[in-house]
């Protein structure tokens, strides 16, 4: 028996966290006449509506563009209790005299940007989501083919099930199975480094400050964390330390005892000892651009489209003004009564696009460069560069508005 098609205005690969959000903001969007968009959804993992909470969750770091951004679309309300604000940020280089010092009371904010476990945003998304009568899930399900027509793109499922739909949206991931079918090509740049990630409690409460030091192997993010007690301040910390490939896999295999060391040695004495390690995870990183972000009656959002270094903690925050000004140009469509998937019509999102991810890789790739880096010339100018932004004003400023996602 032939499986009936279903039909929708956009279909959405990928329920992770960059496909809600698009269901979310795709779905917040009513045209001039009242209609509103039919929007599929299509996870290979089975949604959980409680995921269990643990010490080791991953974490993200939300700009303050991208918590104003999930306020007006309804979810930041469900994440204001379990969210960490950022009051302050510290950057050092270990052993050197260069430190710059960035405060959310110098620029008018509560806080700079926000910590927070990625269950939870997940968890809140799903809320929000739980009740709309525009989304409809396929899940756990995977995309078999895809065939594009002229006005349309055709989605076989593996279950069966048939979508065709006027935009498809790759949401999946750095492997994205969506850029693979339409043979758009990437270019990859490895930075022969690893990542180290691991939650930790330390000594001495964070106090909502996050610390960016540069050691001798790779920088150290340390990022503050909500405490599971709202009444008693907080020791829990997020740690992200870009390491040699070598050095990472060593840390890695150390015991407990001999990492809180390694680790107490290298970030210095800013929040006392390491109290707590989590499990350690390593990744490699690389910067993966797809050199086309739209395609045919497609969009490539996220770390579809491009995979960062996690130094500046911009990734999320990147794919998320990719769906929001996706978003603004669909509305934009609906108002005018034009064809919102026309590649005409893409092509100027992604020219939008582009300048803002452009931005964004050279200033990652430039501190990966500067701060991961032991000649002499480099230490001195980074170390310089370091007292001209703590004092230089309209530099700090400039910095300070671009990490927060202005």
């Amino acid at each position: 028996m032939t499986a009936t098609k279903q039909e929708f205005d956009i279909v959405i690969a990928g329920g992770g966290l960059s496909g809600a959000l698009a269901a979310i903001a795709l779905s917040a969007i009513t045209a001039k006449k009242g209609k509103t968009l039919s929007i599929a959804v299509i996870e290979k993992s089975p949604l959980l509506s409680e995921p269990k909470q643990s010490f080791d969750d991953r974490v993200l770091a939300l700009s303050h563009g991208s918590a104003s951004y999930l306020k007006k679309l309804g979810v930041w309300q469900h994440l204001t209790h379990v969210s960490q604000g950022i009051s302050d940020i510290h950057i050092s280089d270990r052993s050197y005299y260069g430190k710059a010092r960035i405060s959310a009371t110098e620029h008018q904010v509560e806080a700079l940007g926000y910590v927070l476990e990625m269950s939870k945003i997940g968890k809140a998304m799903y809320q929000q989501l739980q009740n709309s009568k525009q989304v409809t899930w396929f899940c756990p399900d995977t995309i078999n083919e895809i065939s594009w027509q002229k006005e349309s793109v055709n989605i076989e499922l593996e279950s069966g099930s048939k979508l065709t739909a006027r935009l498809l949206l790759g949401c999946d991931g750095a492997q994205s199975q969506c850029r693979k079918a339409a043979n758009i090509a990437i270019t990859s740049k490895p930075y022969q480094q690893c990542a180290l990630i691991t939650n930790v409690t330390m000594a001495k409460p964070h106090k909502g400050v996050a610390f960016e030091r540069f050691t001798e192997f790779g920088p150290i993010a340390m990022l503050p964390l909500s405490s599971a007690h709202s009444n008693k301040e907080s020791h829990r910390c997020s740690l992200v330390w870009t390491l040699p490939p070598e050095q990472a896999q060593q840390s890695q295999s150390l015991n407990e005892n001999d990492f809180k060391l390694t680790l107490e040695k290298a970030f210095g004495s800013w929040l006392g000892g390491v109290n707590k390690v989590g499990l350690r995870h390593v990744y490699p990183l690389s910067l993966v651009q797809a050199q086309e972000q739209v395609y045919h009656r497609m969009v490539l959002i996220g770390n579809a489209s491009h995979t960062i270094h996690p130094i500046a903690g911009q990734g999320f925050n990147l794919g998320l003004r990719d769906v929001q000004q996706l978003a603004q140009h669909i509305e934009t469509a609906l108002e005018q009564g034009t064809d919102f998937a026309l590649f005409s019509a893409l092509s100027v999102y992604a020219n939008k696009r582009q300048e803002d991810h452009q931005t964004i890789i050279n200033l990652t790739d430039s501190l990966v460069t500067l701060f991961s880096n032991k000649l002499p010339p480099l230490v001195c100018g980074r170390n310089v560069g370091l007292k001209v932004l703590n004092y230089f004003t309209p530099l700090k400023n400039t910095f300070v508005n671009k990490t927060m996602g202005y």
